[in-house]
C-alpha cells in the first residue's frame, strides 16, 4: 500500500467497517427495510430470505472494511471491492423511486444519503488506476 493511500482507505475501511458491525443484529422489520430497498435496485435478491440477505450485507461490509484497513492488501485489490460496493450503492440509488427528481440525476432530499455514496465508487477506482499507473511507471 502506497502512502498516499492510507488516508483514503482508513476513512473509508473505518466507517465502511462500521457499518457493517452495525448491520450484525439486523433482524425482523429492520432487515425487511434493507431487503427491500435493495429487491427494488436488484430484484434477483428477492430470493434471499431477509435476515439472511441482512447478514450477508453486513458479513460484506466487515470484510471489505477491514480489506481497506490492511495494509498487506493491495490497493487494486481493496479499490476493487469498494469500487463494487460504490456501483451497487449507486445502482440502488439510480433504480430506487423517489431517490432522484424526474428526468434527472439530481438527488430528492430522500435520495442525498445515496448520491453521495458515488464517492465510495470514484475512491475505489482512484485506488486502482493509481495503483495499476504507479506500477507501470516504475518499469
Amino acid at each position: 500500500m502506497r502512502i498516499s493511500h492510507l488516508p483514503l482507505r482508513v476513512s473509508i475501511g473505518a466507517f465502511v467497517l462500521n457499518s457493517g458491525m452495525g448491520k450484525r443484529s439486523l433482524e425482523g422489520e429492520a432487515a425487511q427495510g434493507v431487503h427491500g430497498m435493495a429487491v427494488g435496485a436488484v430484484p434477483q435478491l428477492g430470493k434471499l430470505d431477509p435476515d439472511r440477505f441482512a447478514r450477508l450485507l453486513s458479513r460484506a461490509e466487515i470484510a471489505l472494511g477491514a480489506a481497506l484497513l490492511a495494509p498487506f492488501v493491495p490497493s487494486a485489490l481493496a479499490g476493487l471491492g469498494l469500487a463494487a460496493f460504490g456501483a451497487g450503492l449507486v445502482q440502488l440509488y439510480l433504480r430506487t423511486p423517489g431517490m432522484r427528481e424526474a428526468g434527472s440525476l439530481r438527488p430528492t432530499q430522500q435520495g442525498i444519503g445515496l448520491a453521495k455514496d458515488v464517492w465510495l465508487l470514484g475512491a475505489g477506482l482512484t485506488l486502482v488506476l493509481d495503483d495499476l499507473t504507479h506500477g507501470r511507471r516504475r518499469r
